[in-house]
């Protein structure tokens, strides 16, 4: 029932083109549903708008209906609902935003705006014992690489991101550029495993500019003068040694940052994160430099309902609710000083 362990929490994630539903009682997560929309986008080679909004639609009804019983709660047991209002697409965020305000009316109970990026941040620490504790963030997926000094819940401090092109997004480019499905971002990672990462020496773009900002558009465009002196056996090899560059400077930027701050944790999430080699990395990375290591589950990595009802039940239990007069807002930023 709710009210026992905590507010119930329904959240809605619609900032692109997965559609989720979770059902959390206080940080503990009862249920979680995800609708992917990967095998509709494959035949556009990219995330389409409109298709992704008209998908929404369809899926949201229903998975919030099998989240709802698979947690064993009814709408009228629900004390908050919740939703991603940004950044994403302005198409989809709308679809799950207006749900969840919907409901919020109907039943008359609070209406939470979740920042996607503060989702990412937060997702290393949901199920831990203690909650959110001061660490040095990674955040990299497809849309976003960020390093945020992290010193509680709401207490955030951007000490660098990207210039250009987030991680994700190279990762996706390349895998395009080499022929392989969509997204590129797995397949990338999966042929490196049969590749030579020392077969070709990609750049490591601002490794050693002196700040903890990030630059991958110069990696991609090396691969694409690469293209043409390519034989099919080769395509193993770029997808390693492509993977490795970016790899090192994300590493050693974030060890970096810890140092710099003197954190004794890091906490890396974001859809990237999944990557096989970035987690290998990081573990030594962390080990030789005795630096506990928070790596966010993976069924939290990628976008997903469970990240934002956690930081829709932080915003309660920290007296904090929303506005139903509040907008979605594409491009959104991370709240910092």
């Amino acid at each position: 029932m709710a009210g026992v362990g905590g507010p119930v929490v329904l959240a809605l994630e619609t900032s692109c083109d997965e559609t989720a539903v979770a059902v959390l009682r206080g940080c503990e997560l009862l249920s979680a549903e995800v609708a992917s929309q990967i095998s509709i986008h494959q035949a556009y080679g990219g995330v389409v708008p409109e298709v992704a909004s008209r998908n929404h639609l369809r899926s949201i009804q229903p998975l919030l209906t099998r989240a709802l019983g698979s947690a064993g709660v009814v709408l009228g047991e629900v004390d908050a609902f919740a939703a991603t209002a940004g950044p994403g697409l302005a198409s989809s965020l709308m679809i799950g935003t207006s749900m969840a305000k919907g409901l919020a009316v109907a039943f008359r109970k609070p209406y939470l705006s979740v920042n996607h990026l503060e989702g990412h941040l937060l997702s290393p620490f949901f199920g831990l014992p203690g909650g959110v504790r001061p660490a040095v963030a990674l955040v990299v997926s497809g849309g976003h690489t960020l390093l945020v000094d992290l010193d509680g819940f709401g207490r955030y401090r951007m000490m660098g991101q990207t210039q250009d092109d987030a991680a994700g997004e190279a990762f996706d480019k390349v895998g395009k550029l080499l022929g392989l499905p969509y997204p590129g971002g797995p397949h990338v990672n999966r042929l490196a495993r049969e590749g030579n990462a020392a077969r070709f020496d990609f750049p490591r773009s601002m490794l050693d500019s002196g700040d903890l900002h990030f630059s991958f558009s110069g990696l991609k465009t090396a691969v694409r003068y690469l293209l043409p002196k390519l034989v099919p056996g080769d395509v193993a090899d770029v997808c390693a040694s492509f993977q490795e560059a970016v790899v090192e400077v994300l590493v050693k930027k974030t060890l970096r940052a810890a140092a710099d701050e003197g954190r004794a944790t890091v906490a890396v999430s974001g859809g990237v994160s999944c990557n096989s080699r970035l987690r290998e990395a990081l573990e030594e990375a962390c080990v030789q430099r005795g630096v506990e290591l928070l790596l966010a589950d993976p069924g939290v990595c990628t976008d997903n309902a469970a990240m934002i009802g956690f930081v829709a039940a932080l915003k309660l239990a920290a007296g904090q609710v929303g506005s139903l007069e509040s907008d979605i807002d594409p491009n959104l930023k991370l709240a910092v000083p």
